[in-house]
């Protein structure tokens, strides 16, 4: 598989949409982590949220669909959900309250999985496989996780920036809200896997089919 990269693609709005994406995650941490900005931690990460729909629309609907623009916008997207995920999960641990000190582990399964997609990606362009496009549970998951993010840096008890206000998600409710995020994160990538591995077993049929041709 050749990935023709055009020199206009650089400058595409799609593809300088995900550089502003990719962009804003060092802005993410320092926000949280540094600064302890809830509230402008949630704007970053909702603008990155909806720069990451609007690149997609762009593309489509200017016909600016790209090779580059195929890898950069899953790249963008992972590792923002990576950095978000490694956030609040610093973030969690470091809570004095003991339940939400302990959920901060449910953060890494984000992270998990997004590396083993990321892992995944790299495989595949290695044994010249393209990377399919986001299926629906992809898109739905990936929505979800921006929404439920932004409303734990904003609202969340002792880690947003509203807590001890009236507009304080009960600890139950953000718990909430997570799980279910990283079971539909779970459940999208359940649904890729059926069609990478038919990609892996055609390719591997049509190098085997290639070397009887050869000899």
């Amino acid at each position: 598989m050749n990935i023709k990269l055009k020199a206009k693609d650089f400058f595409s709005v799609p593809n300088l949409i995900s550089y502003l994406r990719l962009t804003l995650i060092p802005f993410i941490i320092w926000a949280y982590c540094e600064k302890e900005s809830g509230l402008l931690t949630a704007i970053l990460v909702a603008v990155s949220g909806f720069t990451d729909v609007l690149d997609g629309k762009i593309a489509r609907r200017f016909n600016q669909i790209s090779a580059l623009g195929k890898i950069l916008d899953p790249i963008a997207d992972k590792l923002t959900q990576i950095t978000l995920a490694v956030v609040l999960f610093y973030v969690f641990f470091r809570a004095e309250n003991e339940s939400i000190h302990a959920f901060a582990w449910v953060f890494l399964l984000f992270v998990a999985k997004e590396l083993i997609m990321l892992i995944g990606g790299a495989v595949m362009l290695a044994f010249e496989i393209r990377p399919g496009a986001a299926e629906l549970p992809g898109k739905v998951a990936t929505m979800v996780f921006y929404v439920v993010m932004v409303l734990v840096v904003a609202f969340g008890p002792e880690v947003g920036a509203f807590r001890d206000t009236l507009f304080t998600l009960p600890e139950v409710v953000m718990k909430v809200l997570v799980v279910i995020s990283v079971i539909l994160t779970f459940v999208a990538f359940a649904f890729y896997l059926p069609g990478t591995f038919r990609q892996f077993k055609e390719r591997f049929a049509q190098k085997k089919e290639n070397k009887g041709k050869a000899k």
